[in-house]
């Protein structure tokens, strides 16, 4: 029998069009200061993991994250468009309200999640799905029995959870998509199994970091 493969995926840092809300697609949209600061607390958390690996989509807000990782475990990151954003064609750049005032009819399509509609220009979810499984498969079927790391984007993080709890396209998303988040999966030429999903502790501590203390408060409140 062949090795289980362990993954884990992780989308990249915030970029300030996740902060407009806007459609990056495969727009090239850097990292924001707060993206940078995910990815170095990510690549910190993981630094002590056993990853063999680092593929990430050439996308540079998921490369750059990548490169956090890569530097923290002394690996290089190895280029794979497979593991790009869905390809959102006319869509790309517009903010959702804009894409509900001004293309209504595709608007609700996308938002009904039909798997068969795809933006002028763009991809179907049935395509990114596609796209999306075999490359995780072929990445993961060249390392049985190892730790590999896939960086990408929230459109891949979706279909590969999906792909992990056998749910279809149209089924409503329960889960977090969230920047950096640490999610763990297996796979095996049967498929892909959930291990674990949106860890974002590293995230957490963070901001417990950045809180002042209850003593420092109450020295302000006297000041």
């Amino acid at each position: 029998m062949t090795e289980a493969t362990r993954i884990i995926a992780i989308r990249h840092g915030e970029t300030t069009w996740n902060v407009d809300t806007r459609i990056q697609g495969h727009l090239d949209i850097p990292l924001n200061d707060t993206g940078h600061s995910q990815a170095e607390r990510m690549a910190l958390a993981l630094k002590d993991s056993p990853i063999t690996a680092i593929y990430a989509s050439d996308l540079t807000r998921a490369w750059e994250t990548a490169h956090y990782l890569g530097r923290a475990l002394g690996l290089d990151v190895t280029r794979e468009e497979g593991l790009r954003e869905r390809g959102f064609g006319d869509f790309q750049g517009k903010t959702f309200a804009e894409i509900e005032a001004s293309l209504p009819e595709q608007s609700q399509r996308w938002r009904q999640r039909d798997p068969e509609f795809a933006p002028p220009g763009g991809e179907s979810l049935l395509a990114l799905r596609s796209r999306v499984v075999e490359t995780a498969e072929r990445l993961a079927a060249q390392h049985p029995g190892e730790l590999i790391a896939m960086v990408g984007h929230g459109g891949v993080m979706d279909v590969l959870y999906r792909a992990a709890t056998r749910l279809d396209l149209q089924a409503p998303r329960t889960w977090a998509l969230g920047n950096t988040a640490i999610n763990r999966l297996l796979w095996t030429p049967e498929g892909f199994t959930l291990v674990g999903w949106a860890d974002t502790q590293h995230l957490e501590d963070a901001a417990r970091d950045d809180t002042p203390s209850v003593d420092a408060i109450r020295t302000e409140n006297r000041a």
